[in-house]
């Protein structure tokens, strides 16, 4: 194999794909990247058995062939190279080695057999429909941070993506929805549902395959295209193609902890209470993390009580006319559920200092998110 390849273009696509290798491995293989050339493209492509990332560039093809580099090395080298450079590289079987030439520069680094790399096999992807890149990211923007982090929960270790019936701009419509729980916490969003997805399995993406999808869409203009089957999904965008094992588990009936009958609701500038939120926590530790929500009609008072470092307190003028409550939340998920509404008015709906209170837009109901509460 010999091809040269311009270093931004490189560097470029080795910052999308060698993520994905951990940095220990007991496969040594699965630490390398694999480069393979033929014709005037070049084609990366990193695995770590459940998840592949497959890149395609252009580069002047001398020799074809492929051969498997050690990938996090690879990319502080080309990292390092002189801007604007054209880079060599040269893989020579025999001595099992690959030579790396940029001007004055030269490395070689050490090659395992290009026949030893695992191929993530996909078999037959059933389903595939296509959406704007800036819908993917939403998609994963607004739900990501309810995925669980509990392994002995594998099952809420991703997101949940299935085809459901939801409201989008205020009319109830067939949709794609992505939902991620805790169990402390829920988020979920509705998409229009794109041409070829009503008949989806409901599937549960990784966190990690969530994490690199969410990661290699720099270009919100662009489309992405989905494929899935029960077991694998697979997102192409541009030259860039990921590939995932889906979780093999069911996804809990997250509809029965939506509260429908929250009787009390409270309107609240989203930035003022973001802010409220995030300046009174500052003083809440592990032991200390609830903020208290006391609501009377037309105001607001977010407190919280440190029994190591003290208090603090701040009041927002609402809209609420509901009787009295007390009620209180962790305060990184209240500040987490904030942060993910988009308009300028937050909507909460309360039923008492027991029941899991439902969040959202005022204006906006693509979006939903339920909070469990805490004693305070």
């Amino acid at each position: 194999m010999k091809v040269t390849v311009e270093r931004t273009q490189l560097l470029k696509a080795l910052g999308h794909v060698y993520r994905v290798v951990e940095r220990r491995n007991t496969i040594a293989i699965l630490g390398n990247v694999l480069i393979r050339t033929e014709g005037g493209r070049v084609t990366l492509k990193v695995t770590d058995l459940d998840l592949e990332v497959m890149e395609t560039m252009a580069g002047e093809t001398a020799v074809a062939g492929g051969a498997t580099v050690p990938a996090h090395t690879f990319f502080d080298i080309v990292r390092k190279l002189a801007e604007g450079s054209q880079v060599v590289l040269e893989a020579d079987s025999e001595r099992a080695v690959l030579a790396i030439r940029a001007g004055r520069a030269r490395f070689t680094l050490q090659t395992l057999p290009e026949h030893d790399f695992p191929d993530l096999e996909s078999g037959e992807l059933t389903h595939r429909f296509r959406l704007p890149s800036r819908d993917v990211k939403r998609l994963i923007d607004r739900t990501q941070f309810a995925i669980s982090t509990e392994e002995t929960r594998y099952y809420l270790n991703g997101i949940y993506l299935h085809a459901a019936q939801g409201k989008i701009d205020g009319v109830i419509c067939p949709t794609l929805r992505a939902v991620a729980t805790d169990g402390h916490r829920l988020a979920q969003l509705d998409l229009a549902q794109p041409e070829g997805a009503s008949d989806i399995p409901g599937v549960i993406v990784p966190r990690k395959a969530v994490n690199e999808i969410r990661r290699l869409i720099e270009d919100g203009d662009t489309e992405a295209l989905v494929e899935l089957s029960d077991s694998k999904i697979r997102v192409s965008v541009g030259d860039l193609i990921l590939t995932s094992k889906l979780i093999d588990g069911t996804f809990p009936d997250y509809t029965r902890v939506i509260p429908q009958h929250n009787d009390k609701e409270l309107f609240v500038d989203r930035k003022d209470f973001e802010s409220a939120i995030d300046r009174v926590s500052t003083i809440s530790t592990e032991r200390g993390k609830a903020v208290k929500l006391a609501l009377t009609p037309g105001k607001l008072i977010l407190s919280v009580t440190n029994p190591d470092s003290g208090s603090a307190t701040e009041e927002l003028e609402v809209q609420y006319d509901a009787d009295p409550i007390d009620i209180g939340f962790n305060s990184r998920y209240l500040l987490d559920i904030a942060m993910q509404i988009e308009g300028e008015m937050a909507s909460l709906r309360l039923a008492d200092p027991g029941s899991p209170t439902l969040a959202r837009d005022r204006d906006d109901h693509s979006a939903l998110y339920v909070l469990m509460p805490m004693r305070v």
